[in-house]
């Protein structure tokens, strides 16, 4: 019976003859390649516009050939000889001839610039050699060391050998505040040098300190929305909402003027009696005046993921906690508030991703106490250290992904929703 079966549905076939199974297969592909056709400009447009940047800063953030390109005899002794090997005179030769060649193509200072990378100060070592490398004749070593003394710093030869590989791995050394030393090994920069681990800490710290202001802030404002009629709701959900339609700059540089030195702020806190002349209160190009904007700034985008989450509670849950004698606190903290936690933890994540990678709000008012670390990323491409910007940049990306995932490990990437 079961064989009499299979054999009539594999008989069956379309109105023009064709088995029904390839039919159907066939109709399958085509709605999938349809679907497909439908989508591939959104996926072109994200490969383009973020996963391309993205790797590229990846690649840049490991690649620098500017010695290597330049320096191919010395690139080629540091290759052939392991690290340790004190230089001879084969490597004070192949530096020379590299720089006679530098000095034809102009290209010491791109060299001295990649070097002075890991070694600060080392730029014009090499731009003044070059200039008078026509001059160098055997032996070289003492040729070099006549030349300038600096020549036979084994960190120099250091920095030199890390430089002479187009793929390095020291940019990130130098964002971490570490640094290599002759020999090899790995140490911490003097603490007065210590400054991007800093910033990072800083960063953080401060997005995470605006993160629970706007929550604070925001969760009574989206509440009100929720509970209010809803014309009335809509009417000041314009007033959250205004803050998208205002520039961004203007916005910032409002808060410079409400609260600067001779700012509104301080002189009604004057006026009142609050404060005398003298004691002005110092609230913007400090750590103050970034956390006050950014939080003002940011306050929206905690508004809205609540307001989603709250707005379809009914009311009738928490009369019905009432009725059955909780009171006012309880039945807040017993029913309406576990609802509200997917939009708490949507506006967080949102708040602080944004927070962690703001620049133009903490480069006018954050002063040098308020900097975080996008301004510092934005200060090393203008400078065209390109490579140590998109090495920092590639820890702040790898920071946050840590944070993601240990956000979904803990409370669960389901739970998050924007509404």
């Amino acid at each position: 019976m079961a064989e009499t079966t299979a054999s009539a549905a594999a008989a069956l076939s379309t109105a023009d003859g064709r088995p029904l199974k390839s039919a159907l297969a066939q109709a399958q592909r085509r709605a999938k390649w349809r679907a497909f056709l439908l989508v591939a400009p959104l996926l072109l447009f994200i490969l383009i516009t973020f996963v391309a940047p993205i790797g590229q800063m990846l690649f840049r953030s490991v690649h620098h050939d500017g010695f290597s390109r330049n320096m191919p005899q010395l690139s080629a002794w540091f290759a052939a000889n392991p690290r340790g090997t004190a230089p001879d005179e084969a490597a004070f030769a192949a530096l020379a001839a590299d720089l006679k060649q530098a000095r034809i193509d102009k290209t010491a200072g791109e060299i001295g610039t990649r070097v002075n990378y890991d070694l600060s100060g080392t730029r014009s070592l090499f731009t003044s050699t070059a200039r008078g490398a026509d001059r160098l004749e055997p032996p070289y070593r003492e040729a070099l060391l006549a030349e300038n003394a600096l020549w036979g710093d084994p960190r120099v030869w250091e920095a030199m050998r890390g430089s002479s590989s187009a793929i390095t791995p020291n940019f990130y050394l130098t964002a971490l505040d570490l640094q290599r030393n002759p020999d090899g090994s790995i140490e911490r920069v003097a603490p007065e040098n210590r400054v991007y681990l800093m910033l990072f800490e800083r960063t953080f710290l401060l997005s995470a300190i605006i993160m629970v202001l706007t929550l604070v802030l925001g969760y009574p404002v989206a509440h009100l929305l929720a509970v209010l009629p809803l014309r009335t709701s809509n009417l000041l959900m314009i007033l959250v909402l205004l803050p998208f339609w205002t520039s961004l700059l203007v916005r910032t540089t409002s808060w410079i003027v409400l609260l600067q030195g001779q700012g509104v702020v301080n002189n009604v806190l004057v006026a009142t009696g609050i404060l005398t002349e003298e004691g002005r209160l110092q609230m913007i190009y400090n750590q103050a005046g970034t956390i006050v904007a950014m939080t003002h700034i940011l306050l929206p985008f905690m508004i809205l993921p609540l307001y989603s989450v709250m707005r379809p509670i009914p009311p009738s849950y928490v009369r019905a906690a009432r009725s059955l004698g909780a009171s006012s606190w309880c039945a807040f903290r017993r029913v309406y508030f576990p609802q509200t936690i997917p939009g708490i933890a949507a506006g967080a994540m949102l708040v602080f991703i944004l927070a962690v990678g703001y620049y133009i709000t903490p480069a006018l008012v954050g002063g040098a106490s308020g900097q975080l670390i996008s301004n510092m990323i934005a200060f090393h491409m203008s400078k065209s250290n390109w490579s140590l910007a998109a090495a920092i940049a590639a820890l702040l990306l790898g920071a946050v992904l840590i944070l993601y995932w240990l956000y979904d490990r803990l409370i669960g990437i389901d739970n998050m929703k924007l509404g």
